[in-house]
């Protein structure tokens, strides 16, 4: 049994099709844990205790269970319409973006955008930036000017997990490190 596969398998259902389990989210991104495990379980070997470990060791953090461990769901990176119950917050004078190098024309001609996903995604450390730039190739790095497009009227989310989420990132508001 490969954790990771299994892991990556519930993120794909969690955050982009649920059906392929035949199941639904509910409107915040919840799913019965049972329903999930009987699921994946056609396809991989799964049981609570083992989605607990999971869901523990997850570096990223990227599942949550509600208080009796009855609904699970993903904290964020859904390309479905889920509403994950995120709070507005101020974010801090500077948040990065990692991606590939491959993407810049397109990021300093269009700024950054969501593409098939909710929110795009920053976090609070340079280097967190490059680890996820390096999954999309050479990376790259943008500084975004994370306080100035809040006061200039753009909202941004924090996620469960740290994660920092809002709808765009023009152009005038990144810096290329």
């Amino acid at each position: 049994m490969d954790r990771i596969k299994v892991s990556k398998y519930i993120s794909m259902v969690l955050r982009h099709k649920p059906e392929v389990i035949g199941v639904e989210l509910n409107e915040n991104g919840w799913l019965a844990v049972d329903k999930l495990i009987e699921g994946v379980s056609k396809r991989h070997v799964l049981n609570q205790e083992l989605l607990e470990e999971i869901v523990a060791k997850d570096s990223k953090k990227r599942f949550a269970f509600n208080d009796d461990k009855t609904l699970i769901r993903a904290n964020q990176g859904h390309s479905i319409d889920v509403d994950v119950e995120l709070t507005i917050i101020e974010p801090p004078e500077i948040l990065y973006h990692g991606t590939g190098e491959k993407y810049k024309v397109s990021i300093d001609k269009e700024g950054l955008k969501p593409r098939t996903r909710l929110h795009v995604h920053l976090s609070e450390d340079r280097e967190t930036a490059i680890v996820v730039g390096t999954r999309h190739g050479n990376p790259i790095v943008y500084r975004v000017e994370s306080k100035k497009m809040y006061k200039g009227g753009y909202v941004f989310y924090r996620s469960e997990n740290g994660v920092w989420l809002t709808k765009e990132v023009p152009v005038r508001y990144l810096i290329e490190e």
